[in-house]
């Protein structure tokens, strides 16, 4: 079977850019085109692929790229608002898609899309990659064994930087990204129904813009992205979640923690630090299991080779015909969680959720 595909990727900013390295590390995969419509992202892009050794087609225009180079598979890696618009043609073009998060910023473009891909043809992925960071991936293979138990208390910690400098800073504006609650931490909402295997049905959050952008000044206007929260999460089978999320705590050792409480014990993974810690009830431990991620798929990315692994699941898929490991229904509940998260924050008050269902 021939398994070398050709890929192009929409948006060249920071993220295209580290799609762009991955792809580079991917058997048979092979980069052919880049769309974005901002000149100063076209020429890192392509400085970029020249330092790859990749032989790449720069378009300022998607619809041009799609009819001139007919990829097998696309990502979409532009701003988060242009999402919807930017994903239909090429859905109309029939390629393969991988679809950066948060899928849509709006809950009724996130229907619509999570629709039209239950019928789609070909290979619908959302990039909700935190699950393939090899210590977090480790993590969730000892709670789906059933080495705590049942779980009951799930706690995700992100203590991290603020959000960096995007083209246009077009992070800074609700508007523009759905909110930090659906930007950021739709990664967080996911890995919480994957740990759990189940579904939410009451969301409370506090949080705030207590310090990061304030000083900062666009058309005259502040910026209004929160930079600290806390979300507690209800689901259905009992269990409780938790999320303490703080961008301007940037001293931290260890950027994100996750631990999961069943009735046998504590399991806990901390990154970058790449240790799953194992603490039974009877005080045996703690037992330590050290993860490594390879040097290169480090080195390709922010975010602890999670990137490199999603891409190269995707591949297999691509190849093979399987279904997406992470489709849009993810994406859609990733960014329902997120938004009845703000929704709390906004009112001050509990969000019920019904998530039992299909779009």
């Amino acid at each position: 079977m021939d398994e070398m595909r050709t890929y192009a990727i929409i948006g060249c900013g920071m993220m295209g850019r580290e799609h762009m390295s991955n792809l580079a590390l991917v058997p048979d995969a092979r980069l052919v085109a880049i769309a974005d419509p901002d000149a100063g992202s076209r020429q890192e892009a392509q400085a970029h692929a020249a330092s790859l050794g990749q032989d790449v087609a720069l378009f300022e225009d998607n619809s041009a790229m799609l009819s001139e180079v007919e990829p097998d598979a696309v990502i979409i890696a532009s701003p988060n608002y242009t999402h919807y618009d930017v994903v239909r043609p090429v859905m109309d073009a029939g390629c393969a898609i991988l679809m950066e998060k948060p899928m849509c910023t709006a809950i009724d473009e996130a229907v619509v899309l999570t629709r039209k891909a239950k019928a789609y043809p070909n290979l619908f992925w959302v990039g909700l990659e935190y699950r393939y960071m090899p210590p977090v991936t480790r993590f969730i293979e000892r709670v789906h064994a059933g080495e705590a138990g049942d779980i009951k208390m799930l706690a995700i910690r992100e203590h991290r930087f603020p959000f960096l400098q995007k083209v246009g800073d077009w992070n800074r504006f609700n508007r523009n990204t759905g909110g930090t609650l659906v930007e950021k931490c739709c990664h967080f909402f996911d890995l919480m129904r994957h740990i759990l295997q189940d579904e939410p049905v009451r969301i409370f959050a506090s949080g705030a813009q207590d310090v990061n952008h304030l000083d900062e000044r666009y058309d005259g206007q502040v910026p209004d992205i929160i930079d600290n929260a806390f979300v507690l999460v209800d689901f259905a089978g009992g269990a409780r979640a938790a999320l303490d999320l703080c961008m301007f705590a940037e001293g931290s050792e260890e950027q994100e923690e996750i631990s999961a409480v069943g009735p046998v014990g504590k399991l806990e993974v901390k990154l970058p630090g790449a240790k799953v810690t194992w603490s039974p009830r009877d005080k045996s431990g703690p037992f330590v299991e050290n993860v490594a991620t390879p040097d290169d798929a480090l080195a390709a990315g922010d975010h602890h080779g999670a990137t490199y692994y999603q891409l190269l699941e995707f591949h297999r898929s691509l190849i093979s015909g399987t279904p997406p490991a992470v489709g849009a229904l993810d994406g859609w509940r990733s960014v329902q969680m997120g938004a009845a998260a703000q929704e709390s924050i906004a009112t001050g008050l509990p969000v019920d959720l019904n998530l039992t269902g299909d779009a």
